[in-house]
């Protein structure tokens, strides 16, 4: 995080390769979650900062991001999609997409990111810079299509990327060195995408996280969000098709790398 963001960001291993988020203010004393993989780890990072949970964020319902809730959540607000609501933990506020929510004395907006799962959404806290995304929009990735179509999760990558470039994108998982092996395999010769791999790499043998990313590091390396760009299209040699078959095929490609 920068030193102007309100909000100081805490990055949480959990699981094998899950991630949460704690979002704190230090100016209103007020600590947020979003998705919670693995109750140990959190709670622990909590107690070495001497934070108390005020709000639980949950993109999506599946168990690797919501298990955790129940042992968390104490007194917190549990937020979640309005949508999903009928598979996710007890919700004290049922969001929908346009909805504006203030967490940690700051304005968030909620957006549908549908694809990996019917119902996921993403928070985006302008002021602070971050977009929580979880397994919607990943670095250097996206999430499987369980319930969604290649066409609804291209929508959600568009919405995402529409963001400002600097947001700092927390997804949910690291699977950033597998994620980059395919989109190399993609597209070689992109010097974006050469250069980020020397730095994920550099990261990981020291155990680094490579979450967050930024977007714009997303736009220019990430397959998923070039299913419309000319040059990628035409490694791919699909120049002539629409952005809509270039995301089917590169998904269908993930599937099987």
């Amino acid at each position: 995080m920068t030193k102007t963001s309100p909000v100081e960001l805490v990055v949480v291993p959990c699981l094998r390769d899950n991630y949460a988020f704690l979002v704190h203010n230090d100016a209103t004393g007020q600590t947020a979650l979003v998705d919670a993989p693995e109750a140990a780890p959190i709670q622990a990072a909590l107690d070495a900062r001497g934070w108390v949970l005020d709000d639980i964020l949950i993109t999506h319902h599946h168990d690797d991001h919501i298990d955790a809730v129940a042992a968390l959540r104490g007194s917190a607000r549990v937020i979640g999609a309005r949508a999903d609501a009928h598979r996710l933990p007890d919700l004290d506020l049922a969001v929908t997409e346009g909805q504006q929510i203030t967490v940690c004395g700051q304005s968030v907006d909620v957006l549908d990111v549908s694809g990996h799962t019917v119902g996921h959404i993403a928070f985006h806290m302008p002021s602070a810079g971050l977009a929580f995304t979880a397994d919607s929009l990943m670095a250097l990735g996206c999430g499987r299509l369980f319930e969604g179509t290649p066409a609804m999760m291209w929508e959600s990558m568009q919405k995402l990327r529409a963001l400002p470039g600097d947001t700092q994108i927390c997804s949910g998982h690291e699977y950033t060195a597998a994620n980059a092996r395919f989109a190399a395999s993609l597209d070689p010769d992109n010097p974006d995408l050469i250069s980020r791999i020397q730095g994920i790499d550099a990261a990981r043998a020291v155990g680094k996280p490579t979450v967050p990313s930024t977007l714009t590091e997303e736009k220019r390396t990430n397959p998923f969000l070039r299913a419309d760009v000319p040059e990628f299209k035409a490694a791919l040699g699909m120049s002539n098709a629409s952005a809509v078959d270039v995301f089917t095929y590169v998904r269908a490609q993930k599937d099987k790398f």
